[in-house]
């Protein structure tokens, strides 16, 4: 007999630094009248629209007119924070969400986005920082790796070998990005933590689907450089064609993911109650709504307060999503994301009593003064 499995406790948290648009006003003031001839306005235009692009190309046109894409904010590593101190904090604050003791986690996965070093990634490192028994290993699809680390974490707990799977997603986007390149513009950072354990009858993972995203290949690669200091780094770029490959394959992958899970789960997309999108760009969520034909009430968009933090979205959105009340005890959600140059993927469950972590704190304005995330979008 199935069990029932899935997530028991969730918690996200956020670098201190808050970025406003006006730190590239005011620093890069050249890039932002330049703004059109530059990586991130060739990277969402619509210049170059055709069938495939065309729904993308509609939603994303009304932001067209602004340089920023519609970002504007984004949270980012002060000096002395990096992925391991996020990791580190949201891992306890799932913990204790969940009500359990650190011995209680039997397995814990982890997706750096990026690691502090080349490699390998921070699971061992982690795991060695929190004081934890149990094995733990690095897990990798892009910005699928939430959802491909839940299937995962479901089918080893459901197997038997694991009871409590702790599953631990950063993404630090900021340290891989040149401060003056416009692709800075629309990226974040960010982490998540979820448990992933038993349930009660009914509720947890009901269906999941998860494709390949070959056709985004070389949309966007890592450069090998190095700092000032003479260490390596890397360095994200965009490709020549990620335009075309970004746009054209948007609604050809929510469909057939989204479709795919509620069919493997046994109910209709008209069943769920919230939906949890991928939002890497401003107009994502309201693309995604328009390809399924749902109301938009059913979801949120947070990328004007976090702008793209990669892995760590579909934590953050459904987080906020229990927050304001959009998801209770026994409700269907559809989560769904898209990795470039990985995978694509949706899961359909029915949610639990899922425990949150604290609401993350405050973050402080370059000029020193204190900014709140708003708590509702």
């Amino acid at each position: 007999m199935t069990q029932a499995i899935g997530i028991r406790s969730i918690a996200v948290t956020f670098p201190s630094i808050l970025r406003t648009n006006d730190y590239w006003r005011n620093k890069y003031p050249h890039s932002v009248t330049q703004a059109e001839q530059k990586a991130l306005a060739k990277l969402f235009s619509a210049s170059d629209s055709n069938a495939k692009t065309c729904e993308f190309d509609q939603e994303m046109i009304p932001y067209l007119s602004d340089p920023f894409r519609g970002a504007v904010e984004r949270r980012v590593l002060a000096p002395d924070e990096s992925s391991m101190t996020l990791e580190k904090r949201v891992a306890f604050d799932a913990i204790a969400a969940a009500e359990m003791a650190s011995e209680d986690v039997d397995l814990m996965i982890v997706t750096s986005l990026f690691p502090e070093r080349i490699a390998p990634g921070n699971a061992s490192f982690l795991v060695g920082e929190m004081g934890l028994r149990c094995p733990a290993w690095n897990l990798e699809s892009t910005c699928s790796s939430a959802l491909v680390a839940l299937q995962t974490a479901n089918a080893l707990v459901q197997a038997g070998a694991y009871r409590n799977v702790l599953v631990v997603i950063s993404c630090i986007y900021s340290r891989f990005v040149d401060d003056d390149d416009t692709l800075s513009w629309f990226m974040g950072d960010g982490a998540g933590a979820f448990i992933v354990g038993n349930l009660k009858s009914n509720q947890g993972v009901l269906g999941t689907k998860i494709i390949h995203t070959a056709a985004t290949c070389g949309a966007f690669f890592n450069e090998l450089t190095t700092d000032a200091q003479g260490n390596p780094r890397m360095r994200i770029q965009n490709g020549k064609n990620a335009s075309q490959q970004i746009r054209g394959t948007g609604v050809e992958f929510v469909r057939a993911c989204s479709q795919g899970a509620v069919e493997a789960a046994g109910v209709t997309l008209d069943d769920i109650k919230y939906f949890a999108f991928n939002t890497p760009t401003a107009w994502y969520a309201n693309l995604c709504v328009r390809a399924l034909g749902i109301d938009p009430e059913r979801t949120i968009n947070l990328y004007p307060q976090f702008a793209n933090i990669g892995p760590v979205l579909p934590i953050v959105n459904l987080y906020y999503g229990a927050q304001l009340g959009k998801v209770q005890e026994n409700d269907l959600v559809l989560v769904y994301t898209i990795g470039s140059a990985s995978t694509a993927a949706a899961t359909v469950m029915r949610w639990g009593d899922v425990k949150l972590g604290p609401l993350p704190a405050p973050a402080v304005s370059l000029n020193e003064q204190e900014k709140r995330i708003p708590a509702a979008v």
